[in-house]
């Protein structure tokens, strides 16, 4: 058996390595408890992990639009009746049966808080 005898330099070694895994281990639990930030909806529709609306879509103020789906311009204009918005982001499948564009709340993308604020960015536009 090893001798650790306080104030040698085995036993200084063990300390700060010790003490270095009990700080990680309380950083990593300090980050895992703090809530997430809210995103806005702009956030969320060019946000590739999330809304990832810019992939498919030209959206004012996106760099790098695809050019698959329409462009998001005078919403408002194009659907009179929020709600109708709603459900084509929510599930468009249902007004559009033959649509490239994935299901995102449908699919559990995004929740029906974060659709609500892409919507409320898109109809804006």
């Amino acid at each position: 058996m090893q001798n650790f005898a306080l104030g040698t330099p085995r036993h200084l070694a063990f300390a700060l390595l010790a003490g270095s895994l009990a700080l990680s281990g309380y950083a990593l639990a300090a980050d895992e408890k703090a809530p997430a930030k809210e995103l806005t909806g702009k956030e969320l529709a060019f946000d590739a992990s999330k809304g990832n609306c810019l992939a498919c879509h030209m959206i004012v103020g996106g760099d790098q639009p695809g050019t698959m789906g329409p462009p998001l311009i005078a919403m408002k204009a194009r659907y009179p009746d929020r709600q109708a918005l709603f459900e084509v982001v929510w599930d468009p499948r249902h007004k559009f049966p033959n649509t490239a564009m994935p299901p995102i709340g449908a699919y559990g993308i995004l929740s029906k808080d974060e659709v609500n604020k892409v919507v409320d960015f898109i109809y804006g536009l």
